[in-house]
This record gives C-alpha cells, sequence and structure tokens, in this order.
C-alpha cells in the first residue's frame, strides 16, 4: 500500500504548525475551517514539496495575512 504523499505533508505541516504556534489541534482545525489550510497545502503540493518545511509556514503564514485583508 502506497502512501499519499500529499496527505503525508498535510500532516507534517499540521504538526509543525501546531508545534510552532503552541496550539491545540482544536485549535488548528478551527483556523483549518477558516482558512482552508489543509486544502491550500493539497493545492500548493507541487511548489511545496521542493521547499523545507519551514519555507511552507512561511507561505501559510502569508496566506493567511493575505486573506485577512480581504
Amino acid at each position: 500500500m502506497a502512501i499519499d504523499p500529499v496527505l503525508l505533508m498535510q500532516v507534517e505541516i499540521m504538526n509543525q504548525y501546531i508545534n510552532n504556534k503552541k496550539i491545540t489541534i482544536q485549535e488548528f482545525l478551527s483556523i483549518d475551517d477558516k482558512y482552508r489550510l489543509l486544502d491550500y497545502i493539497r493545492a500548493g503540493y507541487e511548489p511545496f514539496h521542493l521547499m523545507g518545511d519551514e519555507g511552507i509556514l512561511n507561505e501559510i503564514e502569508e496566506y493567511i495575512d493575505s486573506a485577512m485583508i480581504i
């Protein structure tokens, strides 16, 4: 059975985000409901898989910041 690389990235980035922000999984899920972060990671998988976790987290922060402006 093959592991879905997109799902693997989503889980890894979710865990990194939770640890970096020092939030609970429930808080992450609330943020995901608002900003659709897991969908964003899925949509951005192709360029993201060339970045490190820190680069992806920076992209997510920029995505959230730009969504808050609208």
